[in-house]
């Protein structure tokens, strides 16, 4: 079965119906099929909470983080986690968002389904599977 670790923006597009959600839509159709096995970190879930309430408000963000539930299973944060993460920061000098979705990825040899080009920095290390650059 393949692995794939969300970014906030992969389930963010998803939801706004913007560029790259056929992609992501193919992917939770293999996971409800039991060909894939999807997950996102829960700092990267809080992200897609704080970015969808802000274009559909509150409730109609938790009806769509329920609906993602049925596909894909939040990954909890413990502490060596984040101090993996940290390290992950201060190495590639990225956000710490982008660090636990990364860390969770390389951690779970999954690949990482994202829109997001600073990824490259990890070089191959990180598998990716990218999305269009721009949504609309």
């Amino acid at each position: 079965m393949k692995e794939y670790v969300l970014d906030a923006n992969a389930l963010v597009r998803y939801f706004r119906r913007t560029p790259g959600f056929a992609a992501v839509e193919n992917l939770f159709q293999q996971a409800k099929a039991g060909r894939a096995h999807l997950s996102i970190s829960v700092v990267n879930l809080s992200e897609v909470i704080y970015v969808l309430a802000r274009y559909f408000g509150q409730e109609q963000t938790f009806r769509y983080i329920e609906i993602s539930r049925r596909a894909v299973e939040s990954a909890a944060v413990s502490e060596s986690v984040a101090m993996d993460t940290a390290i992950l920061c201060i190495r590639y000098k990225l956000g710490l968002a982008d660090c636990f979705a990364a860390e969770l990825a390389m951690r779970t040899g999954a690949t990482l389904v994202t829109a997001d080009r600073e990824y490259a920095k990890f070089g191959k290390q990180l598998k990716i599977l990218a999305l269009p650059r721009h949504s609309a």
